[in-house]
């Protein structure tokens, strides 16, 4: 399973219709916490960072503060610059940059994270 937590939901479902996997679809982050406390862990995220409530990085925070959760692996899709940023600590194992990637891009990281 693969959560796409993105308030755009235009955006969400190009997202969704690239990877190919099973996903769900959260417009906030409160949502998709609530979803994992609930007890369904996602193989992969596709985190927006800036959205309505709580943005990304709150997110990443506390994800990061359980240890079961740590360990899942984040795709940050943004249109800010994060070059150079270290987020590997947040579990970030990509980021892709709304404006310029490609569904391949998104496929990739889905059949890497999420393959089974």
């Amino acid at each position: 399973m693969i959560f796409i937590i993105d308030d755009n939901k235009i955006m969400a479902l190009c997202i969704e219709k690239a990877t190919g996997r099973p996903v769900k679809i959260f417009t906030n982050a409160i949502e998709a916490m609530d979803a994992i406390t609930a007890g369904t862990t996602p193989d992969l995220i596709f985190l927006d960072i800036l959205l309505d409530g709580p943005d990304g990085f709150t997110f990443l925070n506390e994800l990061v503060s359980y240890s079961d959760t740590a360990k899942i692996p984040i795709v940050i899709v943004s249109s800010l610059n994060f070059e150079g940023k270290y987020l590997t600590n947040y579990g970030v194992v990509g980021v892709l940059n709304k404006d310029t990637m490609l569904p391949k891009d998104i496929k990739r990281y889905a059949e890497e994270y999420a393959g089974h």
